[in-house]
């Protein structure tokens, strides 16, 4: 029987080190993506805000973007791959070799002699993941926590279906939890409308969304996820400083931030302009994009909410690093 102690203290708060991204270097044009049905870029960008995104290339692995994300993540929160105590991966399209994951094919190439576990709770993914770092760092089970967000959704769309092709893209994301004095994550409030699962699902191996159904349901749904997670946090939603939704479509963002009553110099992550739908992935990705182009200082505020497939929902409020 294998016994072990709890390696660590239990945590008073934990915090987000570190965020990094990996993205294919195939960049896919609104025209491109709109061709196959007769439509032009201008007509893509109206109906779901994209004007390019991102896909891997024939031979190209999302296992080696996840991987360079994940080892960008460990460097960026001054780690050594030997203090990562767990590797959380969350995805809904990875295919990994027979007998593998993802988190093993990352751990393996990182060196990691991390736990491991997986989330698929699709878009909701990242939320999910980043409130199971966050219970186990705070109960002791570890100090650092790895979480690698990993999509390859063209490869699960079929390119004949208007309503999914042109949203879906490929990328990579990973974020390092660690324990802190005071809470710098907080509680999440996530669930699912079960009943509705069948509005995005997969068949024969290929991705369906009841397009119109799905944005009137997430519409409704984040202005009381997002206020529900403020609440949870102990401030108003008029405390936030970047909001951070998955990038669904930017029609959904645009309805859902008219129904919140935020400060008029909120940050509002609008990455699915230039990266599409990455599902599990596109919340980690907008936060880079965000803090790469330098639009949020460290420190801030911000609320992260995802919402997907299963119609499943997760969102917590978190300081950034």
């Amino acid at each position: 029987m294998i016994t072990r102690a709890t390696p660590y203290p239990r945590s008073t708060g934990t915090r987000l080190r570190s965020v990094a991204a990996s993205r294919p270097e195939t960049v896919v044009s609104g025209a491109d993506l709109g061709r196959p049905f007769g439509k032009d870029a201008d007509w893509i960008a109206t109906r779901t805000g994209i004007r390019t995104l991102r896909r891997l290339a024939p031979g190209e692995t999302l296992v080696s973007h996840a991987v360079d994300a994940a080892g960008k993540a460990i460097v960026d929160a001054a780690l050594t791959p030997e203090q990562v105590d767990l590797v959380i991966t969350a995805t809904c399209s990875a295919n990994a070799k027979p007998g593998a994951t993802l988190g093993d094919l990352v751990a393996e190439q990182l060196g990691l002699q991390a736990r491991l576990m997986d989330v698929n709770a699709a878009c909701a993914g990242f939320t999910y993941a980043l409130s199971a770092a966050d219970a186990h760092v705070r109960s002791g089970e570890a100090g650092h926590v790895l979480i690698v967000a990993a999509e390859q959704m063209s490869r699960i769309t079929d390119p004949a279906d208007l309503g999914t092709s042109i949203l879906f893209a490929d990328g990579a994301a990973a974020a390092v939890v660690s324990a802190a004095d005071e809470a710098g994550i907080g509680p999440v409030v996530w669930g699912s409308a079960g009943a509705g699962r069948d509005l995005i699902r997969t068949e024969g191996g290929q991705l369906q969304m009841h397009g119109s159904e799905v944005f009137r349901w997430a519409v409704e749904l984040v202005p009381d996820l997002s206020a529900a997670a403020c609440a949870r946090a102990g401030i108003d939603v008029r405390d936030i400083d970047v909001l951070v939704l998955h990038q669904a479509n930017l029609r959904i963002i645009d309805a859902a931030v008219r129904r919140l009553d935020l400060r008029e110099d909120v940050v509002v992550a609008r990455d699915v302009i230039d990266s599409g739908n990455t599902s599990a992935a596109s919340v980690p990705l907008a936060l880079d994009t965000l803090r790469r182009r330098g639009d949020v200082p460290g420190d801030a505020l911000a609320l992260l909410a995802g919402f997907g497939a299963g119609l499943a929902y997760a969102a917590q409020v978190v300081r950034l690093p």
